[in-house]
């Protein structure tokens, strides 16, 4: 048996089609083991992938056309990160290019007004070009805002809820929404509630209590899916992991546990690793998703990449040891200042572009996350492992095809070493400092 592996060292790719043959373990490698256990499995990964904001198809249409295909291709082509996830908003969010709305006409049951404009200009093509490329794709949805109308500020931006009057309103819009999708072979996979439910923000945002999503859920958003024939996903929370346990349990009751199929979470509040934990344990049969991470300007450096890039592989592979079931980045691609966005409030994405001069580059995030969902594939299962130190994080899963897949990520300025050991089989390995590694044993 032979290890193939792919390395990021100082973001410097170095790859070897054969690290070191394993050999029967005769002892005395105790001391740095990183074991595996196949026979010991967990969930099974629903996969990774990213967002296509109006701000990224912003970007992308600046960029000539053979480079718009590269773009996508290099995130859903299987020769790319392989993404088979995406995520979109309904109507505006922060990363659009303003506030807007499909139709915000008072009393439009009938969707006379109702328009995808801006959808069909900047994101809706890209969507399909990913979906074409992609070996297992599916779409997440979220809206930030109900139209400004059905609000209590009546206005999309600065928080305010979805005055009851318009619960049964607004749920129509969805389903509608969700239907002009599908009409459009863009059928949604899942739909949240509501993008960070419990944050007031100067941009889209709109604020529900655990009580107010639970009524709206069970008695208006999925008798108007139902409605339409509709079979998506309902997703709940999609704000920030450390209080994803005690909303799950006060939405997901005997009433409405058919209904919940996935629990999203954010990473901006820190690991939490704990509560992903708990979240599974408690509701095992809910998809737990991270719906959106990225690195803000506001709270990082936007010139070290390599540092932002490493929160990425910390996050990932807690997120999964604890239960996770997939991972969705934030903007696919961004200008070179991190927009555009309405709400200033830019950040970094794994592809920058210049907009001015056509050109586009890869930071150091899109090879991190490459380690895992390049190899890691949908269907893939989550396996046990043990490892002796704590300034390593790791984690394993078997793929479909029966190959092992293990990501090591070193944040350390020091080498480490570590022995590889499965089958009681052992090889002898080595983690370079602020390095990421992924090794597949088939």
């Amino acid at each position: 048996m032979k290890i193939k592996i792919t390395q990021i060292i100082n973001n410097q790719i170095v790859e070897t089609e054969q690290f070191q043959s394993l050999h029967s373990d005769g002892g005395g490698n105790e001391m740095t083991l990183l074991n595996l256990y196949p026979q010991i499995t967990f969930q099974t990964l629903l996969g990774f992938g990213g967002a296509m904001t109006e701000a990224s198809g912003y970007v992308l249409s600046k960029l000539p056309e053979d480079e718009r295909q590269r773009v996508i291709e290099s995130y859903y082509g299987r020769d790319g990160l392989g993404y088979t996830l995406a995520r979109t908003h309904m109507d505006s969010c922060d990363f659009s290019l303003s506030n807007y709305c499909a139709d915000d006409v008072p009393g439009d049951t009938g969707f006379v007004h109702f328009s995808l404009e801006r959808d069909l200009k900047y994101i809706i093509p890209y969507l399909k070009h990913a979906k074409e490329i992609s070996e297992d794709f599916k779409l997440f949805m979220a809206p930030w805002s109900p139209p400004a109308y059905m609000k209590t500020n009546n206005c999309r931006n600065h928080g305010g809820e979805l005055k009851p009057e318009f619960y049964d309103a607004w749920a129509k819009y969805m389903a509608h929404y969700i239907k002009e999708y599908e009409k459009l072979d863009l059928p949604v996979f899942c739909i949240s509630t509501q993008n960070e439910p419990e944050a007031t923000q100067t941009w889209d945002s709109c604020v529900y209590s655990a009580a107010q999503e639970r009524e709206f859920i069970l008695n208006h958003l999925k008798p108007a899916l139902n409605e339409l024939g509709l079979s998506t996903i309902i997703m709940i929370w999609d704000h920030n992991k450390e209080r994803m346990l005690e909303r799950s349990e006060s939405i997901i009751d005997g009433e409405t546990n058919g209904i919940v199929g996935a629990i999203g979470f954010h990473w901006y509040t820190g690991d939490h690793f704990e509560a992903i934990s708990l979240t599974h344990k408690r509701f095992p049969d809910k998809l737990l998703i991270s719906t959106e991470a990225c690195v803000e300007y506001s709270r990082y450096s936007k010139d070290d990449t390599h540092k932002n890039a490493a929160l990425y592989a910390h996050d990932i592979i807690g997120g999964l040891n604890n239960g996770m079931h997939g991972f969705i980045d934030w903007n696919l691609v961004l200008d070179k200042n991190g927009g555009p966005n309405h709400a200033g409030n830019y950040c970094e994405a794994p592809i920058m572009c210049d907009t001015e001069t056509g050109k586009w580059h890869k930071n150091a995030s899109w090879y991190f996350i490459g380690h895992f969902s390049k190899y890691i594939r949908p269907g893939a299962k989550r396996i046990g492992h043990s490892l002796y130190t704590s300034r390593l994080e790791a984690c394993a899963f078997v793929n479909p095809d029966g190959s092992l897949v293990t990501v090591v990520h070193n944040p350390s300025k020091d080498e480490i070493p570590f022995n590889l050991r499965v089958h009681n089989l052992v090889s002898k390995c080595t983690a370079k400092p602020q390095s990421i590694s992924t090794l597949i044993l088939k």
